[in-house]
């Protein structure tokens, strides 16, 4: 009766809406995990206050819905219901709306009907910048203390899902200077920041991770236009695959008739345009702009409304809508049932469960050891339920796994070490034919490795000629919480030059870890690479058959 009550009282919204929870809700239970959702799930296990590569809110969520479903949905029922609630807050920041136009807006923004339901940290910042928005109406409106409480929370939470809604904040303060007249938006900044200490101080704590990787490491040597390029195409297709040009066009054209529409006009033009920016120091990821959903969809709903020139596209979104539509359900169902087999459009979402189990039958209770990747590792445990771990060489970059401290729990145990044929550095015990292809194995009996131990190196970046000396001073620290054991491979400290994909021969120095940790700080001599260019200098830890770890923060090196 109350379903049928619900119905009646916006009949055709809420039928829209249903439709659409319901659509999400089944993709969240038959899809299998994508690489980073695992990624996070894994995240969940270790509740923090932070990660190396995000704010908790993300492993928070997924924790709450394992919690009552111990499968794939579990991992993203609280996505699903956030996704939701987006469009419902959104449905309420747009006055005077046209249900008809709102309904043809969402189905031609495919990006959020697919990824609505995925256990990233794009759906809680996509949620609370929707819910921030909301307050900071209401906080035009009536400056009274509970709506400055509500502001500050919805900042903090929209912080506590994903860094770039600190972005957000600060065009909405360009978009309104006399905010910086109003006391209680202070008291929303102040408490604010009291929210956020507990993640501030655990970045403090483990030497600000996220900052320098997302600041300095992901930063490219030199400037490449396709980024730019890539990144505007991303942009394009992020805001619908067929209609995102029409879509961003209504959003910049959309007349402004209040402070809080400038404040969603300022954030859409300040958003696309850092990041437009950002190309010159690096690749930038589409979806680093989805927390602009609703800033987009309310101006572009509101810009169709006012401007009689624009009525005339309304046919060009209806002919859009149902082709967007069809793509995505086509997607929806190449999700759920891989039936491209032997094309590889996305293999990490198909086929994980049997590539764990055959994995698993050849571990034989052992803990698996993967390279170079956060994803596999995850992947494993999720689907098998054992333990698993990843240990990163040069190539790597780092990742939360250099934090955990999983790796201690294997120390001095048998653990086969996975990896793929293609590598050629490791010693292979035997072989596994998976449905994800053939995967070499070794077993390392006893295990150790040292992806824990951090080399912080004085320099960030120096130019040289090719083949001189330099010398490094280098702050040794351990980042385990008990001694190290006695490894009878006598692990030492030494250097490795990456140069994109190519790399220079690691060097090993006499100076073993164990001597290292006790004088804290080491001077390592270093030789330069023959070839000019621009280099990334690792220093690493050399121990066993595996690899040379990442131990340190790049070095950017130019010789010349």
């Amino acid at each position: 009766m109350s379903i049928i009550h619900f119905l009646k009282k916006n009949q055709y919204k809420n039928l829209f809406l249903l439709t659409w929870l319901l659509l999400v809700l089944g993709q969240a239970c038959f899809t299998e995990l994508m690489d980073d959702e695992a990624y996070y799930w894994v995240y969940s296990q270790h509740l923090d206050w932070g990660y190396f590569d995000h704010p908790p809110m993300v492993a928070l969520l997924i924790k709450l819905g394992y919690s009552l479903f111990h499968n794939e949905l579990g991992v993203r029922i609280g996505m699903v219901i956030l996704n939701f609630l987006t469009l419902i807050i959104t449905d309420k920041l747009i006055p005077g709306r046209d249900n008809r136009l709102f309904y043809l807006l969402l189905c031609v923004m495919g990006a959020m009907q697919i990824g609505g339901m995925l256990a990233v940290p794009d759906v809680p910042l996509i949620f609370f910048a929707a819910l921030y928005f909301l307050v900071y109406r209401s906080f035009l409106e009536q400056q009274s203390w509970k709506n400055t409480l509500l502001l500050a929370s919805s900042m903090a939470l929209m912080f506590y899902s994903k860094y770039h809604g600190i972005l957000l904040v600060g065009f909405t303060v360009i978009s309104n200077l006399n905010l910086l007249r109003v006391f209680k938006f202070y008291v929303a900044c102040v408490v604010t920041a009291i929210l956020f200490f507990p993640h501030l101080y655990w970045q403090y704590a483990h030497g600000f991770p996220s900052l320098q990787y997302h600041l300095v490491e992901r930063n490219a040597p030199a400037y490449d236009f396709s980024y730019t390029t890539e990144y505007i195409l991303g942009q394009l297709l992020l805001f619908g695959p067929l209609a995102g040009w029409l879509v961003l066009y209504y959003a910049f054209v959309c007349p402004i008739q209040s402070a809080f529409e400038r404040a969603l006009k300022i954030s859409v033009i300040g958003v696309l345009a850092f990041f437009l920016l950002s190309t010159i120091k690096g690749r930038v990821e589409a979806n680093w702009t989805v927390m602009l959903f609703t800033p987009v969809l309310v101006l572009a709903h509101q810009a169709i409304r006012r401007k009689r020139s624009l009525k005339w596209s309304v046919k060009v979104l209806q002919y859009l809508a149902p082709i967007t539509v069809m793509v995505v359900l086509i997607v929806r169902i190449y999700l759920v049932w891989d039936f491209l087999p032997g094309v590889e459009i996305r293999p990490e979402i198909h086929n994980n469960k049997p590539w764990a189990a055959a994995l698993k039958e050849k571990a034989g209770g052992k803990p698996v050891v993967f390279l170079n990747s956060y994803q596999l590792p995850s992947k494993y445990m999720f689907y098998s339920g054992d333990v698993s771990y990843s240990v990163n060489s040069r190539y790597s970059r780092r990742s939360q796994y250099n934090y955990w401290h999983t790796e201690e729990q294997l120390w001095g145990k048998p653990v086969m070490i996975a990896f793929e044929p293609s590598n050629k550095d490791i010693p292979v015990t035997d072989s596994v034919r998976t449905v994800k292809g053939q995967w070499n194995y070794y077993i390392a009996d006893p295990y150790y490795s040292y992806s824990l131990i951090s080399m912080t190196p004085g320099l960030k970046e120096m130019k040289a000629r090719p083949g001189d000396r330099a010398y490094f001073v280098v702050n040794v620290r351990s980042g385990y919480s008990k001694p190290l054991p006695a490894d009878t491979s006598n692990p030492v400290i030494g250097y490795a030059f990456t140069r994109k994909k190519d790399a220079v021969p690691a060097v090993k120095t006499d100076i073993t870890l164990t001597r290292a940790l006790e004088r804290k700080i080491v001077t390592m001599e270093v030789i330069m690479p023959d070839k000019p260019g621009t280099y990334q200098l690792k220093f690493c830890v050399f121990a066993g058959v595996l690899p040379p770890t990442h131990n340190s923060q790049g070095v950017k090196v130019i010789v010349e």
